[in-house]
């Protein structure tokens, strides 16, 4: 579960600054973005138990204009469902995969102690030119090293999130597996997916460090 909230905990720390400053490399949004994120952390962990809506409308403000939600629910849903689903239906996914990603992200920060990590950012590979790979090693104190890799996208000249891998475990394969998955069992019912939709499905998947 440590790695599920590490991984969350990192994709808010690049999204987070990525507004804020002229085009930035996406290894300077990564760098930049994590005093950023910690000042949100500190102005909500004193009134989380009694207001945690105000930590998640905070998450959503910082993650929605850079990470592209939209895409990487497309790619979860995969190309034969994407097709078979109505527009409604494709909007109300990105909209679902939206909000519960960053309500698992926001209970996830407040239950994950990051500040005992460094960030040792290396420099990744890419096929796509306007694609890149940032490799991140989040080794704690006690010396565990934790290696993950950002995917981000390069469009209208920003740099956005659509996918990640932790401890060799592919996020965006792992969700898509858990949409196919939910499809057969729900009778390909689009409503019903979407209805029951949780990223807290993918967890035990992520302990184990296994993608189907």
């Amino acid at each position: 579960m440590r790695f599920f909230y590490t991984s969350l905990l990192l994709l808010g720390l690049i999204a987070n600054q990525a507004g804020a400053n002229e085009a930035l490399s996406s290894k300077q949004v990564v760098e930049r973005g994590i005093a950023d994120l910690t000042e949100v952390f500190e102005a909500n962990k004193t009134v989380y138990d009694q207001q945690p809506n105000q930590l998640y409308v905070d998450l959503d403000r910082v993650l929605q204009p850079y990470v592209n939600f939209r895409y990487i629910s497309a790619r979860v849903m995969g190309g034969r469902y994407f097709r078979a689903a109505t527009p409604q239906q494709r909007t109300d996914f990105a909209a679902t995969f939206q909000e519960t990603l960053v309500k698992t992200f926001g209970q996830g920060l407040m239950n994950f102690d990051y500040q005992e990590f460094d960030l040792q950012i290396k420099e990744g590979e890419t096929r796509y030119e306007d694609q890149d790979n940032i490799a991140l090693d989040v080794v704690a104190k006690g010396g565990e090293r934790i290696p993950i890799i950002f995917t981000l996208r390069l469009h209208a000249d920003e740099w956005k999130i659509i996918n990640l891998i932790v401890n060799g475990v592919n996020l965006g394969l792992t969700f898509n597996s858990q949409f196919d998955r939910a499809m057969r069992e729900k009778n390909r019912d689009f409503d019903a997916v979407i209805a029951n939709w949780s990223p807290e499905q993918t967890l035990g998947e992520l302990k184990k460090g296994e993608v189907e």
